[in-house]
């Protein structure tokens, strides 16, 4: 089969497409024909290591010091169902299914193996491959987080980094709540985030959100660059901050804020299960959010496709094809 390999960290060009021997399930696995994958910030900052020096060492022992241990990488698939271990109940050949593959990693080629039992689930019967592709980590991420927010009708919402991936899908997952979403991003972001329902957008770069006198009941700080300090004072009493990417730093930072401020500082979305992917789906199924892609290109580009991620110009997803890709 088709694989993309990553020998060792680097830039882009360290992505060599080649020809490896297909996975075959064990007895509570499936094999999964990949359709479709993603390229995300975290796919990129992994390819190259690229990590705050507070993270350094724990991303080493979990992925390897000098080169990773899992040469596949891609955080998550759609396809098809191609076999399934003796013992799998869940899942038949034929099924068409979207997947996080963890720690696993691996979709980055033509066919992975999933337990049956880890973050897969059938597909949303209204999205093409390269739109269910983008669900399970971004969609993921972004959901949980306002769930443990409790974001209710009415309220002010302010999302940090809306325009990628992760934030598109919290921006109309606040949105489905009721709630008023401000999105800060890039000028060139800010277009996108209007269609899919926030009600005012900033672009970092010009405007002081931080300055203009507003208040929120909610948080969101995806990108993680902002000042804490900076954040609760524009924060409510009883809001919620939340934490999409904290250093080790901010972390401490957060629980004592938590602590001493009596704020409430929700770090990360973690864990979840196969239940949080069903709930998503039927979000999906009952219109209520759509993935937004930016950019889809084949396997064979995925140098490309890394390249563009890097510059974070990405408004959305960006999706890579695999084999036929496309359709339902």
């Amino acid at each position: 089969m088709k694989a993309v390999l990553c020998t060792r960290y680097g830039p882009p060009e360290v992505l060599r497409l080649t020809e490896v021997e297909a996975p075959v399930p064990e007895r509570n696995e499936v094999l999964i024909r990949v359709r479709a994958a993603t390229v995300m910030m975290g796919d990129c900052e992994l390819r190259a290591m690229r990590f705050s020096p507070s993270w350094q060492v724990v991303a080493r022992m979990g992925f390897g010091f000098r080169a990773p241990r899992r040469k596949i990488l891609g955080q998550d698939l759609a396809g098809e169902v191609e076999s399934v271990g003796k013992d799998v109940r869940l899942f038949k050949k034929g099924d068409q299914v979207f997947a996080n593959t963890g720690f696993h990693l691996g979709a980055y080629a033509e066919y992975d193996c999933l337990g049956e039992d880890g973050l897969i689930a059938p597909k949303p019967t209204n999205l093409s491959f390269e739109e269910a592709a983008t669900l399970a980590s971004a969609g993921m991420w972004a959901l949980p987080p306002l769930r443990k927010a409790n974001v209710r009708r009415g309220d002010k919402v302010l999302i940090i980094g809306a325009g990628g991936g992760l934030g598109s899908f919290a921006v109309q997952f606040a949105k489905s709540l009721g709630a008023t979403v401000m999105a800060v991003d890039s000028k060139g972001k800010l277009e996108m985030l209007r269609s899919i329902g926030a009600d005012a957008v900033v672009d970092y770069a010009t405007d002081d959100y931080a300055g203009s006198g507003e208040s929120y009941d909610v948080i969101f700080d995806i990108v993680g660059k902002s000042s804490l300090s900076a954040c609760l004072r524009l924060l409510r009493e009883d809001g919620a901050y939340l934490q999409g990417n904290p250093g080790l730093r901010q972390i401490a930072r957060g629980l004592w804020a938590s602590k001493i401020g009596g704020r409430r500082v929700i770090r990360g979305a973690g864990p979840f299960g196969p239940e949080d992917l069903a709930f998503l789906k039927g979000l999906v199924e009952a219109g209520k959010i759509r993935p937004v892609i930016d950019k889809t290109y084949p396997l064979e580009e995925i140098v490309e496709a890394h390249r563009y991620v890097d510059t974070g110009q990405k408004a959305g997803n960006v999706v890579i094809a695999v084999g036929e890709g496309g359709g339902s």
